[in-house]
């Protein structure tokens, strides 16, 4: 694997856009994350409250990251080769620290560290939910599941289970991000080849 065959890759495979999109979405956030959102809480008997957008805009980044798992060669990706795997690997990898870091400084310049580490954890936890989804429901309904959460997080805000506003040092909203991104993970890796070849074992 050379730096030329990884970036033809990454042309195929929606760098530019992806990219694109999620910086919009990390200036957004540093503009108007502040910003609430009025909504009638079910979880506190109707009452009016306010949830910020930058507690929602990391889903929105998580699924654009998902267009990469479709485009121009995402019929040669579902072949059981290990090359393509493996630089799909290398580039998801690369795009996600890229973003992350991206984000995190963003929102940290604007809303200090805690609001940049609490970004993250919604773009990795959102991540994971999206790639399930796009392994579910095929990759045009990546959003699906992330948005379910995303609308349980707004009508029920302050819940413990609010990774969007609990602590940055949180271990239950950690713990989610890891069973999210290793739920994500699997439902990518199981291919139908992969699938195949462990029903013939």
């Amino acid at each position: 694997m050379n730096g030329s065959d990884l970036l033809r890759y990454a042309r195929c495979h929606r760098a530019v856009a992806v990219l694109s999109a999620t910086a919009t979405v990390a200036l957004l956030s540093t503009l108007f994350g502040g910003t609430t959102i009025a909504v009638p809480s079910l979880g506190s008997g109707g009452v009016t409250t306010g949830v910020p957008y930058r507690h929602q805009l990391p889903l929105l980044s998580a699924v654009f990251l998902t267009a990469t798992l479709d485009g121009t060669m995402s019929a040669h990706d579902r072949m059981a080769a290990f090359t393509p795997h493996r630089f799909g690997r290398v580039y998801r990898a690369g795009l996600l620290l890229t973003v992350a870091a991206f984000s995190f400084a963003a929102e940290a310049l604007s809303g200090g560290l805690e609001a940049g580490t609490l970004f993250v954890r919604s773009l990795l936890i959102w991540l994971g939910l999206a790639l399930l989804s796009a392994r579910l429901l095929g990759h045009q309904l990546a959003w699906v599941i992330p948005l379910t959460s995303g609308f349980f997080l707004v009508w029920y805000p302050g819940n413990r289970l609010d990774w969007t506003d609990n602590p940055p040092t949180d271990p239950l909203s950690w713990a989610l991000t890891a069973t999210s991104l290793l739920a994500g993970t699997a439902a990518l890796a199981a291919t139908p080849w992969r699938l195949k070849a462990l029903r013939h074992r």
